[in-house]
């Protein structure tokens, strides 16, 4: 059980890093993760229609709250994309699974130019933490993203850091389950170098949305290769960084 007392603080005028937190009906888990956000930080608080006063809690955590009326989790990480203004933005799930504070190693990497984008490959703690199908999905998934892109990475968790306008530039339009693997193909498709490390996954408070149930994690993977059989999107500003491969 993780202990959930937080320490309010107010956020920044001018943020050093921003957060990107999509949540639906999060209450429980909320006062954890944003007492986990680094000093300096941004806590963006995306609420996607919670019935739990998961706004509100967020709120007088002093996290800044943005509303994202339509369903969805790539519709919540757009809308809070979209809200950003520090230079580098990070995503992280609102459910306690993991701790964001493992993003301070990402943020450094963008910054230092060592990568454009970087990923966290979920390591469970706990055979809880990732179901069996969830699993495999997410394994079918890095297959078939392989192929496509010749990406070697072995997961697409939501735990990852990038700057702003580059994430921007990519023009996402995927505002379901597909918007975390549309942002990696399309910043294959424009040559960013992409890193993955491995990060501790915990079991998460509260039910998941998608992984869930079998057909929570089959609507998901459906998304994903609905987004694996785009043709290769034409981004026309060039990478982030200058140089470098895709790993």
């Amino acid at each position: 059980m993780k202990a959930v007392t937080a320490h309010p603080a107010c956020p920044p005028s001018d943020p050093e890093v921003d957060v990107v937190l999509p949540c639906l009906n999060e209450a429980e888990a909320l006062p954890w993760v944003l007492a986990r956000i680094p000093p300096g930080w941004r806590a963006l608080v995306v609420d996607n229609g919670s019935t739990d006063g998961s706004a509100e809690l967020a709120h007088g955590l002093g996290a800044t709250v943005v509303r994202e009326a339509r369903r969805g989790f790539g519709a919540a990480c757009h809308a809070g994309l979209t809200a950003a203004t520090a230079d580098i933005v990070c995503f992280c799930d609102c459910d306690a699974s993991l701790d964001p504070a493992l993003l301070v190693p990402f943020v450094r990497e963008v910054r230092d130019g060592g990568a454009d984008l970087v990923l966290g490959r979920r390591r469970p703690r706990d055979r809880s933490a990732w179901p069996v199908h969830a699993r495999a999905g997410n394994l079918a998934l890095a297959r078939m993203l392989r192929r496509r892109t010749g990406l070697r990475l072995h997961d697409l968790g939501p735990l990852r850091a990038a700057r702003r306008e580059p994430l921007l530039d990519l023009g996402l339009t995927d505002r379901r389950s597909g918007y975390p693997l549309q942002m990696v193909v399309r910043a294959a498709d424009a040559g960013w170098h992409i890193t993955e490390h491995d990060v501790p996954y915990l079991p998460r408070i509260g039910t998941s949305k998608v992984t869930g149930t079998w057909r929570g994690t089959w609507q998901a993977v459906r998304d994903m290769r609905r987004v694996l059989a785009e043709p290769p999107a034409r981004v026309e500003t060039p990478a982030p960084s200058q140089g470098g491969t895709i790993q």
